[in-house]
């Protein structure tokens, strides 16, 4: 079985000093991997680096069988889906914010509309559907983000720092 997402000598430098480095690091389809380290470690970068977001100096990513840079961009974030540490919603209700991808998929509301109740339900924030987005709380603006990645049912799921802005009972919800 190939790997769903392999790095080969990723090197991304700032200023003239390496940020990143990766000699080797392949993601098997269904596997959780976590990248841990000190602040400013990369954990981030390699996120990035990993979304096609940042191009690294040197190396190359492979996604399936192919190159990354075989498939265009668009189709090659289409696979996957990235969740940054900082909620970034637009002032939309928080079930618009959640079918946006779907939205720019061109998936139809009469599928869209189960996906995204299903995925606001399952991580405890159905209640917050027809709320603005700016009027929530961290916490449920970080599951209204992981709502949106999830809805997509992507590939790959990049998550920077899942946990952070989530009590400790929010955290069993997301698991």
């Amino acid at each position: 079985m190939s790997a769903l997402l392999s790095l080969h000598g990723i090197l991304v430098r700032r200023d003239l000093r390496a940020v990143l480095e990766v000699e080797s690091l392949s993601i098997e389809q269904g596997e959780t991997l976590a990248i841990v380290g000190p602040n400013g470690a990369g954990k981030s970068t390699l996120l990035l680096v990993m979304a096609r977001l940042l191009k690294p100096d040197h190396g190359k990513l492979i996604f399936g069988q192919l190159p990354a840079e075989q498939l265009s961009a668009k189709d090659y974030r289409r696979r996957l889906a990235l969740v940054m540490q900082e909620p970034l919603l637009l002032n939309r209700s928080v079930s618009e914010n959640v079918a946006l991808g779907l939205r720019f998929r061109g998936v139809k509301a009469a599928e869209r509309t189960p996906r995204v109740d299903l995925w606001l339900e399952r991580l405890g924030i159905g209640h917050l559907a027809m709320r603005r987005a700016g009027s929530i709380s961290g916490g449920e603006a970080r599951r209204a983000s992981l709502a949106r990645a999830l809805v997509l049912e992507p590939e790959l799921l990049l998550l920077d720092e899942p946990f952070s802005g989530l009590d400790p009972l929010n955290q069993e919800t997301v698991l």
